[in-house]
């Protein structure tokens, strides 16, 4: 049982603490109503305080960054004019389909929410399209009283009682957001279900919809358009494979639809900024690539991804 000013009373009800490299992750079942819109829910917090810098790879899903204590320096957007957001605390982060650099001065308490772009778009009750490949504020999308939420939940130093208030406000946002179209699930669902290489030709003509209006229903609601969802999507059906180690890039190639191996490389570049081999020898901060050697020595745990 973990008590203290940072875990609070970590052993009661379902809550898990578990040390992983610099970074002390919060974890318990999920709300089983926020279930279908959710992919990873967590709170963190630093081990070991130090500054880092890492690469942040397009997952496929929206993120929601609850900031407890220390804000980022900046989330800077790769091949984006005007990319970087300075300074910055709670954040919503849109569907991307390019990497972003972000850098921390460390002391880092953090919850790190992982929605499904369908879930993400009735959380926020807004265009998906806005926010894609864009680091916003958090009052930016859910309004002054987002700011309130994150002052009672960074006064609150007993995790399950921070997840029952964040429960709280996500349950109450999801039950009055903005339905998505069947038609746009339903295309989801066949995007990503065939991880990207199903033809947009044919997910209109299953819709029912013309390909330039499922373009742009799907763009609104998702944030992408088919064509860049679908890329990500082979993207990180790449990496899913590549962690596994048990494939050949040239088998990887083949099964993730890519033309051949010099088409991952260049989608790897484009994607993530970044090589199918350095991604395999990557260390992970939460939810991010580590750069620097700080990070990479003290704050990383063993898996590569976002």
């Amino acid at each position: 049982m973990l008590h203290g000013a940072r875990g609070g009373t970590a052993g009661a009800g379902a809550v898990e603490v578990a040390r992983l490299g610099g970074l002390w992750r919060i974890t318990r079942p999920w709300h089983p109503g926020l279930r279908p819109f959710l992919r990873s829910y967590v709170g963190y917090w630093d081990a070991v305080t130090s500054p880092y810098e890492a690469r942040l790879v397009p997952t496929g899903c929206a993120t929601l960054v609850i900031s407890l204590a220390e804000p980022f320096s900046q989330v800077r957007r790769l091949g984006v004019p005007d990319g970087s957001s300075g300074s910055i605390g709670s954040l919503v982060v849109g569907l991307e389909d390019r990497p972003a650099i972000c850098v921390h001065p460390g002391g880092q308490e953090a919850i790190r929410v992982e929605f499904t772009p369908l879930g993400a778009y009735r959380l926020f009750g807004m265009p998906m399209s806005e926010l894609t490949n864009l680091a916003v504020e958090i009052r930016d999308v859910l309004g002054l009283e987002a700011g309130t939420l994150v002052e009672r939940l960074a006064s609150t130093r007993d995790w399950a009682a921070r997840f029952d208030l964040l429960d709280a406000a996500l349950l109450a946002r999801i039950g009055r957001g903005p339905e998505p179209a069947p038609e746009v699930g339903h295309a989801w669902r066949l995007l990503s279900g065939s991880a990207g290489t199903v033809p947009i030709a044919r997910i209109a003509a299953e819709v029912g919809w013309s390909q330039g209006y499922l373009i742009r229903r799907f763009t609104q609601q998702i944030g992408l358009t088919p064509k860049a969802s679908a890329r990500v999507l082979r993207f990180r059906h790449a990496v899913a494979m590549l962690s596994r180690g048990a494939a050949s890039l040239t088998e990887i190639s083949t099964a993730c639809g890519f033309y051949d191996q010099a088409h991952l490389n260049r989608e790897f570049r484009a994607i993530a900024g970044t090589t199918p081999g350095q991604m395999v020898v990557s260390r992970r901060v939460e939810g991010a690539l580590a750069l620097s050697a700080s990070a990479n020595s003290s704050k990383t745990g063993p898996t590569a991804g976002r």
